[in-house]
């Protein structure tokens, strides 16, 4: 073997040895993953894709809080007699959430933005949640987080070496710092108040070890007292939005029958882009009462038309991006046919093709301020609920 070969094959090796991925803990065996309890806490979260008697078990407990509260404020609320129950839902779509942002103040400014009894957020959606679910109060920090942040307050760039040796191409410490700011113990401590009247935030993670969707029972998170519980709260939203590749994963240890384990926790966009409830409940049948969804969806529908080059980076670039966008239009569609067969109310708002500001990178403030102004006018305006998912609504002519 030729001695410069040899000596490149050292110095290899040593690359690699000095490079080697980071650690973690034993993930949770297969067998045992919906017995794994994060801090102990029994409905702390529900895997979408399993067994629904769980996630029903809650909601019924939700409605038996609500009842309470309702008795405390003097009435006498019975199952048949129960107010209006409204449903926010915000879909992931990066800075692109701007749009939903803007969106939820312009609604704020007109009067007639509801309480939501539920509110389910995934990926940037996941980040605007909490606030939506906290009410008008906070529109003016989701203002200032989706028109003054760039891109160095929401990761920091690693070397080409990351796409081997490392968990991402990029660390989202700085996001991390961003999220404990603004979700901090007051908010954590007003979630759990709202969830004591029976209302619920949900957020939407993967686990990437069992390849499967998580549904994170918020409220019961802050309701439970547990010393680490906003800790959990804050890795769950930085969780939601670590697009896999790019950002790093985030890990949730668990214990189980007095042995720690760890769960890798990723983008919940990796499943679904929004969700409001797994499919297989339905809502209809558990209760009667009337209730209204709206959908955010932090993305255009229509076609983003571009020529792509014959190169391997374009051309995977291009098509992962068409399977988001796939992905995207399927969330809507799920969302209505359930909506439809539940007897629920259907609103759905995205970013119209009258948008026509570009961007030139990720996170730029120029585009982000241009898109939240365009959601707020929408609102403003009246204009930005649809009844009904765009394909459905060219074939019948109607909004």
């Amino acid at each position: 073997m030729p001695r410069l070969l040899v000596l490149l094959m050292a110095a290899a090796l040593v690359l690699v040895a000095a490079c080697s991925h980071p650690d973690r803990l034993p993930s949770v065996p297969r067998a045992d993953t919906a017995r794994a309890l994060p801090l102990g806490i029994a409905n702390a979260r529900f895997f979408a894709d399993g067994d629904v008697a769980p996630m029903i078990q809650e909601g019924m407990r939700s409605l038996e809080r609500e009842m309470a509260a309702l008795r405390a404020e003097g009435k006498n609320p019975m199952r048949t007699n129960l107010p209006t129950a409204y449903y926010l839902a915000v879909s992931g779509g990066g800075d692109n959430g701007a749009f939903g942002a803007g969106l939820l103040n312009g609604w704020s400014e007109t009067g007639t933005r509801p309480e939501f009894r539920m509110v389910t957020g995934v990926s940037t959606g996941a980040l605007i949640a909490p606030f939506a679910f906290l009410g008008p109060q906070y529109d003016p920090v989701l203002r200032e987080v989706y028109t003054t942040l760039t891109p160095d307050r929401i990761f920091r760039a690693r070397g080409l070496t990351a796409a081997l040796f490392n968990d991402a191409m990029a660390d989202t410490t700085p996001l991390a710092e961003v999220i404990a700011k603004y979700a901090d113990e007051k908010m954590f401590a007003a979630i759990a108040r709202e969830y004591n009247e029976g209302r619920l935030l949900l957020i939407g993670t993967t686990d990437l070890d069992a390849q499967r969707p998580v549904i994170w029972n918020i409220g019961a998170l802050a309701a439970s007292g547990k010393p680490e519980a906003l800790k959990l709260f804050h890795q769950i939203l930085r969780a939601s939005a670590a697009i896999p590749g790019l950002f790093q994963p985030v890990m949730i240890d668990v214990e189980l029958d007095g042995k720690k384990f760890q769960e890798m926790h990723v983008d919940g966009g990796t499943v679904a882009q929004l969700f409001l409830y797994p499919p297989t409940i339905e809502a209809g049948r558990l209760l009667k009462r009337k209730r209204v969804a709206y959908i955010i969806r932090n993305a255009r529908l229509d076609p983003d038309y571009d020529m792509a080059e014959r190169r391997t980076i374009n051309i995977a670039g291009r098509a992962i991006n068409t399977m988001l966008a796939a992905s995207g239009h399927n969330d809507i569609m799920r969302t209505w046919f359930i909506s439809q067969r539940d007897g629920v109310d259907y609103n759905l708002a995205y970013i119209g093709s009258d948008f026509t500001v570009e961007k030139t990178g990720e996170f730029e403030q120029a585009y982000m301020r241009a898109l939240f102004q365009y959601g707020f006018e929408q609102a403003k305006a009246g204009r930005e609920w649809h009844k009904r998912p765009p394909a459905f609504a060219r074939q019948s002519g109607t909004n």
